[in-house]
């Protein structure tokens, strides 16, 4: 398995300037503000989109002002949905801190993640970074539709695989097509090195947001997060999908009756994760995950054997290989 920090020396003064230029872009004359923005990059995590913004650039050409932007765009927007995120699911806690809802309450924090996005989107205004601000706003659409879809079909309890993939290709899948889209533009690729990406991007997503999913059914899975959260939630992803899907309708109507009813109870969630390791339905979303890897590792085929190439693929393995 790729270790993260082996992936990072590859671009390591590249990613040392992208962090002071993310520094230098949270920065407010409100005081408030300013100690917020502060607290907020000590929660930095594994950075892992500003990676694939960068890598897919250097792959392209020679990482400059254009990509810095690009990247911390990604950020800001990356890092305002999941401040979002926590006010929705009433979170404390992130990344091992105290999350910005905890300590400043709902209201501060909703407004911190607007300006969050509001800045990025400043960042290529500014610039008249047209092209990466349409490829942005459409992933930041795509990722509200997916949300909202995904809630629509948590209630009815009706979702296929089919939806599933749709869903997260919109939620997760949209923003690393994203980073992998905006690095490739700010080196000025051509349209055909541009959609390849796009879809290297798209398929490595859906791999990263599948091997999430396998997490919440690990019993001693080190995301900090209890096995069966998405159970609880009623969200419903591969792993209990493919389950209802093999099973017998008698055995379907339960398992559903259990989630809407009784999802908050322990043991109940334990006896579905059970059923789902019984029926080798990790397996199979396994090998599904390892189908997406394949196909986004094979639109870098025609790029030149270098460097940035090998972290890229890295990039990919250490995805779909993380324990957290």
């Amino acid at each position: 398995m790729s270790n993260l920090d082996e992936i990072k020396k590859t671009i390591e003064p590249e990613l040392k300037k992208f962090n002071i230029f993310l520094e230098e872009s949270l920065k407010s004359s409100t005081p408030l503000l300013n100690k917020i923005l502060k607290y907020v990059l000590k929660q930095k995590g594994k950075q892992i989109r500003p990676l694939f913004v960068l890598l897919s650039a250097k792959c392209h050409g020679e990482i400059n002002e254009n990509t810095y932007r690009a990247a911390a765009f990604i950020e800001l927007l990356h890092t305002a949905t999941l401040i979002h995120d926590d006010v929705v699911d009433d979170s404390d806690k992130r990344r091992g801190l105290f999350s910005l809802n905890a300590l400043w309450k709902n209201k501060i924090a909703v407004l911190v993640g607007d300006y969050l996005l509001s800045k990025g989107m400043l960042l290529a205004l500014e610039n008249k970074d047209y092209q990466m601000l349409d490829t942005i706003s459409e992933t930041v659409k795509a990722m509200s539709e997916g949300e909202i879809y995904q809630m629509e079909k948590a209630r009815r309890m009706d979702i296929t695989e089919e939806d599933y993939y749709d869903i997260i290709r919109r939620k997760t899948a949209s923003l690393i097509s994203s980073c992998c889209v905006v690095g490739a533009l700010s080196v000025n690729a051509t349209e055909s090195q541009v959609e390849k990406m796009r879809i290297f991007g798209t398929s490595a997503g859906i791999a990263f947001q599948i091997k999430d999913d396998i997490f919440d059914y690990q019993i001693n899975n080190k995301t900090g997060k209890p096995a069966g959260n998405d159970i609880q939630e009623h969200k419903m992803t591969l792993p209990l999908i493919h389950l209802l899907k093999i099973i017998d309708k008698s055995e379907r109507r339960n398992i559903i009756r259990k989630i809407k009813y009784h999802s908050d109870d322990v043991e109940t969630r334990m006896s579905i994760i059970n059923k789902v390791h019984e029926n080798n339905c990790l397996v199979y979303a396994e090998q599904k995950m390892n189908d997406f890897v394949d196909e986004a590792l094979s639109q870098l085929d025609e790029i030149n054997n270098n460097e940035a190439l090998t972290s890229l693929k890295n990039l990919v393995e250490f995805c779909i290989n993380r324990e957290k």
